[in-house]
C-alpha cells in the first residue's frame, strides 16, 4: 500500500504553485489532489465491503469494537455531513436516513454497500466544484475527509485478516498485456494535457514508447499500449485512454484509477 501511494504522488506531486482565478467548474491541482486521496481509500472501502460475505456483517472482533455493518452505515453518514460543507450542495434526506445507527447497521449487505458509494459519489462531485483551496475551515473538512476514509480503510483491513479475506489494496492489479505500435501511431498522442488548474500531464514519445508525467515536478513513467487508444501503467493499477473529435484529432485524455475516470484537456 505504501508503495503505491508512493507512486501516486510521483504521478501527482502534493506540492502546487500558487493559482490564478478560473471557472468554478475547473478543479484546482489542490483540490484535485485531496480528490484523488478520497479516490484511493473510498474505493478501496467499497471493494472491501462488497467483498465482506453478507452473513459476516454482524463480525466484530470484540464486543466493545464496531460491527462491520455498523462501520458501513457510518462512514455514508460521515461522508455526508462532512463533504456538505464543501460546494454548497445539500443532500435531501428520507426517513430512513433519521434510524437509528443500530438499525441502519442491521441493513441487507447490498443496500449498505450501494448507499457508501452514493456517498462517495456525492463528495466526488463536491470536490469537483470546489475550485480554490484556500480557507482554513475547508482544509479541514478535507482533511477530516482523508482521516475518516483512511482510518476506517485501515480497521476493515484488519476485520478482513481476521476473517481470512484479502483487503483491496494487498491484492495484485489486473494483468494486462502490451502489444506493439508504430511510431506514427504514438506521435498524435504527444503533448501536455490540463487535468486541473495547475497540474498538467505530459505525455513524451521516443520512437515507439510514450512516456507521462505530472508538472510540477512528476517523475516519467512509461504508456504501455492495449490497442491503438488505450495504454496502462506497470507501476500502478492504472490506465489511459485518449480522446479524439469528429476529425481523429486527440482532444484529451482519461485516466483511469480507483473506479474514477479523469479527464484533461489536450492543450498543445
Amino acid at each position: 500500500m505504501r508503495r503505491c501511494l508512493t507512486l501516486l504522488v510521483l504521478l501527482v506531486p502534493s506540492v502546487v504553485a500558487a493559482q490564478s482565478p478560473a471557472a468554478p467548474e475547473t478543479p484546482t491541482a489542490a483540490s484535485f489532489q485531496f480528490g484523488k486521496f478520497a479516490d484511493i481509500f473510498g474505493s478501496r472501502l467499497v471493494a472491501a465491503f462488497d467483498s465482506i460475505p453478507a452473513d459476516r456483517y454482524d463480525y466484530r472482533p470484540t464486543r466493545s469494537q464496531q460491527t462491520i455493518g455498523y462501520i458501513a452505515q457510518h462512514l455514508e453518514n460521515a461522508n455526508y455531513s462532512l463533504c456538505v460543507q464543501l460546494g454548497g450542495a445539500k443532500h435531501p434526506e428520507t426517513s430512513k436516513d433519521s434510524l437509528a445507527d443500530s438499525v441502519k447497521a442491521r441493513w441487507p449487505k447490498d443496500t449498505l454497500v450501494a448507499r457508501l458509494d452514493a456517498s462517495l459519489r456525492f463528495c466526488d462531485a463536491a470536490l469537483d466544484r470546489l475550485g480554490d483551496v484556500d480557507s482554513p475551515a475547508v482544509v479541514s473538512t478535507l482533511l477530516a475527509l482523508e482521516t475518516d476514509l483512511a482510518e476506517h480503510y485501515s480497521q476493515i483491513s484488519v476485520y478482513m485478516r481476521l476473517l481470512g479475506l484479502v483487503p483491496p489494496s494487498a491484492l495484485p492489479p489486473t494483468p494486462r498485456v502490451a502489444i506493439a505500435l508504430a511510431p506514427a501511431t504514438l506521435a498524435p498522442y504527444a503533448g501536455t494535457y490540463e487535468v486541473a488548474r495547475g497540474l498538467d500531464l505530459v505525455v513524451g514519445q521516443r520512437n515507439d514508447t510514450l512516456t507521462i508525467r505530472s508538472t510540477p515536478g512528476g517523475a516519467s513513467v512509461r504508456l504501455w499500449p492495449e490497442s491503438a487508444a488505450t495504454f496502462f501503467v506497470k507501476e500502478i493499477d492504472a490506465q489511459v485512454t485518449f480522446t479524439r473529435d469528429q476529425r481523429h484529432t486527440v482532444t484529451g485524455l482519461v485516466w483511469h484509477q480507483y473506479g474514477r475516470d479523469r479527464r484533461a484537456t489536450k492543450l498543445r
